[in-house]
Parts: structure tokens; C-alpha cells; sequence
């Protein structure tokens, strides 16, 4: 997942990874995997900053790029295709980003299993395209399996554990079990105020979408 921020600090960090990027270019060519990469992080401040657009278009440039480079199985066109799935996402385009999640799902499970903490971020970012369609049981199908694996093997503290609940619990509130979502969540608060502190953006974060819960459901 990404998150948008605004400020001088993102525009000035943009305008110097457009420098690098067009210092790449120079120096390399369009092609290189280095060019590549100085694309795909210039996409991420573009994003950052809202400028969904112009991300994705340098996102399907790295994509084409690194599918000729590396092929379409390779960790590095994975990862470009993902990052491109959720900006699809964000845009609205849920079938299209979907199919390409799911294509990055199983080649990452191909590569590394089921147990890689990236395979796992890559079901959880599906999963989130899955609800957005409503899939709600598909969604939730997705995320238990998530749950259960990053508790198994990283800790219930982990945070990719409690980002999961988070989500879960999202579902689950969207799917009408409110009681069972409004409990998650409370287990989410209390476990990150443990694990990272109040004040912690986090925990924050995950309290203000609780209170959120209280005031709808009328607790």
C-alpha cells in the first residue's frame, strides 16, 4: 500500500530524483536496469504526492522495461507490476489491477512461497482490490490466510500482523459483522499501543479508524 503526503519536502525531493533519473538516461540509456529503478522511485514521490498519472506512466514504462531485461517471472518485474496494480487500484481500474496482483501472487509464490513477507504484502494488497469490488468473502478468505501465516512465522506483534488485522477487521465491517470487526480493531489498538506506543502514527491511525467504528454502529 501507499500513502499520499503533500509539501515542499516531497517537491523538492521529486525534482531530485528527476535529476538522477535524466542523469541515468544520459549516462546509461533508457533501457538500463538502473534507469529502470531511478523511474520506479521517482513513480513512488509522484505518487506520494497524488500525481497518480504521471506515476503510472512511468510505472508501465519500468514494467515493459524490465519485462524485456529480466522476463515476466523475475522479482524485479514483480515488483514493478505490483507497484503498477495498485496505482490501477487507486485509479479505479479494480479488474485490470486485480488480474495483475493475482499475476504477481503466484509468481512470487513461485519464487519464494508462501512465507515471504513480501508474497504476504502482495495477498494483502490483493486482498484490499478484492474488497473494493465487493468480494467481501474472497477478500476475507485472502486476508485469514495472510493472518494465519504472518502470525505464524513472524509474531502476532509483527506489524504486517496487525496491518492485516486492521484490514481484516475492515472487511468484516463491511461484510456486516460488526461485533467481530469492532473487537479486532480493539485487539489492533491495544497490540500496537504495546508493541510501538501511543503516539505512534500507527497506533494513531488505528485508534481514529476505532473511534470511527463507535460513532457509526452508536457504542
Amino acid at each position: 500500500m501507499r500513502e499520499t503526503a503533500d509539501g515542499d519536502s516531497f517537491q523538492n525531493s521529486c525534482a531530485g530524483q528527476e535529476r538522477q533519473l535524466e542523469e541515468k538516461r544520459r549516462s546509461l540509456g533508457e533501457s538500463h536496469s538502473e534507469t529502470l529503478a531511478a523511474m520506479l522511485d521517482l513513480a513512488d514521490c509522484l505518487w506520494a504526492q497524488g500525481r497518480l498519472v504521471a506515476a503510472r506512466k512511468l510505472e508501465e514504462k519500468v514494467v515493459e522495461g524490465r519485462r524485456r531485461l529480466f522476463g515476466e517471472h523475475h522479482a524485479e518485474t514483480l515488483k514493478a507490476i505490483g507497484k503498477l496494480a495498485v496505482t490501477l487500484g487507486a485509479q479505479g481500474n479494480l479488474e485490470e489491477a486485480r488480474q495483475l496482483q493475482e499475476q504477481v501472487v503466484s509468481g512470487r509464490r513461485a519464487l519464494f512461497g508462501d512465507a515471504d513477507l513480501e508474497t504476504l504484502r502482495a495477498i494483502n494488497n490483493l486482498a484490499g482490490t478484492v474488497a473494493s469490488q465487493c468480494d467481501f468473502t474472497r477478500a476475507r478468505e485472502l486476508l485469514l490466510s495472510v493472518l494465519d501465516t504472518t502470525c505464524r512465522e513472524f509474531g502476532e506483534h509483527h506489524p504486517d500482523s496487525l496491518t492485516t488485522m486492521g484490514n481484516l477487521a475492515a472487511v468484516l465491517w463491511q461484510e456486516g459483522d460488526r461485533a467481530e470487526a469492532y473487537a479486532l480493531q480493539q485487539q489492533v489498538v491495544e497490540m500496537r499501543s504495546r508493541s510501538q506506543g501511543e503516539g505512534d502514527p500507527a497506533t494513531l491511525a488505528a485508534a481514529a479508524v476505532l473511534e470511527v467504528m463507535e460513532r457509526d454502529a452508536g457504542y
